[in-house]
């Protein structure tokens, strides 16, 4: 029987592990890279192990066979990806897996019925009722996660070019992602051929800050980002969710920019992902059957 139980949260920019004895006594916590699944299972699971390895010596635990896992991954929706992440080998007691909008949906309302919203680098809709899913969106960037970082990294990449050609207005703000690239387009376009979510999402910071100087880009930005993050805030309320929680870098910001209606649906949550991983661990909420 394991000993102790932890929580991992994985997204695509950075992976988190918590570590608690079954008092729920908090032992260890460590963050390492990347746990998106799609971006590859095994440089995904490199990080979990590193992070749940940092976390179990700060806790003084040396055998990792006394640890259940509950895994709240990105793109773990991802079918394929998930049975290839879930057959790789590891020295856990047990490990159940499924999306890091469920593992932040449990731990935003203790496992109880409840929806949330994630605006992180990526976004999701996830909406728990006794048991069953109901989920919108989340599909991964570039064809979904419209709300997240990296669409709106991504829409100001393209803007930026529509400026540099003189086909919209010149902002602080496109004269700062011109300037990341020393002014070279070829740079920008040898760049967006490799560039994966997190370094889209990297511009967010700036775009909240010169809209807040009333750059017209940046607000254009983040009012369209409002815009989707609003979109599912009301899918998941006709869904039947009655109070959403909405989380993540973006969604925590975005707040002041939703329409007074969809603000009046949000409340705070309870917990982080983690707490909803560590949940997790103590039993199966697998994501999809796995054959032993």
């Amino acid at each position: 029987m394991p000993k102790y139980f932890c929580g991992v949260d994985g997204g695509g920019t950075s992976c988190r592990a918590r570590i608690v004895d079954e008092n729920g006594q908090l032992l260890g916590e460590a963050k390492t890279g990347s746990a998106n699944i799609l971006l590859g299972v095994e440089l995904a699971m490199d990080n979990i192990q590193s992070a749940i390895a940092l976390a179990a010596e700060q806790a003084g635990i040396s055998d990792l066979s006394t640890l259940s896992v509950g895994m709240a991954l990105a793109a773990a929706e991802q079918k394929s990806a998930w049975m290839a992440f879930m057959a790789l080998p590891h020295p856990y007691y047990h490990v159940t897996l499924n999306t890091d909008g469920y593992g932040a949906c449990m731990g935003a309302f203790s496992g109880e019925n409840g929806a949330i919203v994630i605006a992180g680098t990526g976004s999701v809709g996830i909406y728990l009722e006794n048991g069953q899913q109901h989920i919108l969106g989340g599909r991964e960037f570039p064809i979904s996660d419209q709300g997240g970082g990296a669409v709106m990294g991504l829409r100001l990449i393209q803007q930026t070019l529509l400026a540099h050609d003189g086909l919209r207005p010149a902002s602080a703000l496109s004269q700062h992602v011109l300037a990341h690239f020393d002014h070279d387009l070829d740079a920008i376009v040898s760049w967006s051929k490799t560039a994966k979510p997190r370094d889209y999402g990297q511009f967010s910071p700036t775009v909240f800050e010169l809209a807040m100087q009333r750059d017209e880009l940046a607000m254009e930005l983040l009012q369209g980002s409002a815009d989707d993050v609003e979109r599912l805030i009301l899918g998941l309320n006709r869904k039947g969710a009655s109070q959403v929680a909405l989380m993540g870098s973006i969604g925590e910001r975005i707040v002041p920019w939703l329409t007074p209606a969809t603000q009046a649906l949000l409340v705070q949550p309870k917990a982080d992902a983690m707490t909803g991983a560590i949940l997790m661990a103590h039993g199966d909420h697998n994501l999809y059957p796995f054959p032993r």
